[in-house]
């Protein structure tokens, strides 16, 4: 097909919604829906996501006069090929073909293939990205250049302060509640994605934050049906918003003076590096950042390399620059 042609059903299809394709196996796709919003416990953002590439590659295996089940691994190979002449970033190819495979994967598991054509399918090759990655120095001047003149100045330093100490994702801030409080004993209940839940210690510090801010959250009329919140708005009595706690770390960041590009995920990324360099187990970070597979935790060592490269080029003798005799003496 060709790629301006194949461009334009990119842009024409919706999010959220299956097509005509979908229509034509309204069935399968209806089951694989309820399969990963019930058994793999994926949120309906994701869950929609999946479907949106499903219907894209429906939607070019319809020009071919195929249909889903008749895929082989020619046609994903055509495919990403597509996808790339349209200026499809390599990124956006492998969560594509990564939602395929988990298509395809259903289908055989509920018997409507004999055979899984994706099984040899070959992602595109990722660059390695390492993240920005804050010093325990920079981290103690964000939390000292929160605005504690204002009524959110607590709950800030304390949302920091757990970002940090906890490795949490900022959804998983978000959704903290009271009862997943254990202070006493120095642990947090955390629930992460597909709804899996880990126990995550915390530390002093993080604890004396938030017990600041909990005096001050008691003077706050939560609105009914969100009292269980920890984290909420002063002004609104909800719990906080994803956008709320990314434009409070921007406007931190920069009353700082800090040039680096920081996010609540810095934070998290911070927190595992810092753990790694202190000679904390991969295993160990792996439970407590609550990843599925232990290579998405690998990429701290990555940075750890970089770093121990740096330390070798500035300290080791055979680095450092050689003192050459001076031949014309």
């Amino acid at each position: 097909m060709p790629a301006l042609a194949f461009c334009l059903i990119l842009m024409i299809i919706p999010f959220g919604q299956t097509g005509m394709c979908a229509k034509k196996i309204n069935s399968p796709l209806e089951r694989y829906r309820i399969y990963l919003r019930l058994e793999k416990g994926l949120s309906p953002r994701t869950v929609e996501a999946y479907m949106m590439d499903v219907v894209r590659f429906g939607s070019y295996l319809d020009d071919e006069g195929k249909k889903l089940e008749d895929a082989e691994l020619d046609d994903f190979r055509r495919f990403l090929e597509t996808l790339a002449d349209v200026g499809i970033h390599p990124r956006s190819q492998a969560r594509i073909i990564s939602s395929l495979r988990s298509l395809y994967t259903f289908f055989k598991l509920d018997g409507y293939i004999e055979r899984n054509p994706t099984e040899l399918l070959r992602s595109p090759k990722i660059g390695l990205h390492l993240p920005d990655v804050l010093t325990v120095g920079e981290i103690d001047r964000i939390i000292k250049a929160v605005n504690c003149d204002i009524l959110e100045g607590q709950r800030n330093r304390a949302i920091i302060e757990m970002l940090y100490s906890c490795g949490l994702r900022v959804s998983e801030l978000c959704g903290l509640r009271l009862s997943d409080l254990n202070l006493t004993e120095e642990f947090i209940r955390v629930i992460g994605k597909g709804n899996k839940q880990r126990l995550v210690p915390i530390s002093e510090s993080a604890i004396s934050e938030l017990n600041y801010y909990l005096y001050d959250r008691e003077r706050i009329a939560v609105k009914p049906g969100f009292q269980d919140y920890v984290f909420v708005s002063e002004r609104r009595g909800k719990p906080l918003s994803r956008i709320t706690v990314f434009r409070m770390i921007k406007d931190t960041v920069e009353r700082a003076g800090i040039n680096k590009n920081v996010s609540p995920h810095t934070f998290r990324h911070s927190f595992a590096t810092h753990m790694l360099e202190g000679g904390a187990n991969l295993r160990i970070i792996q439970a407590i950042l609550g990843h599925e597979s232990i290579s998405t935790t690998e990429i701290y060592t990555h940075i750890d390399r970089h770093r121990l490269r740096s330390e070798i080029i500035e300290f080791h003798p055979r680095s450092r620059p050689s003192k050459q005799p001076d031949l014309k003496k």
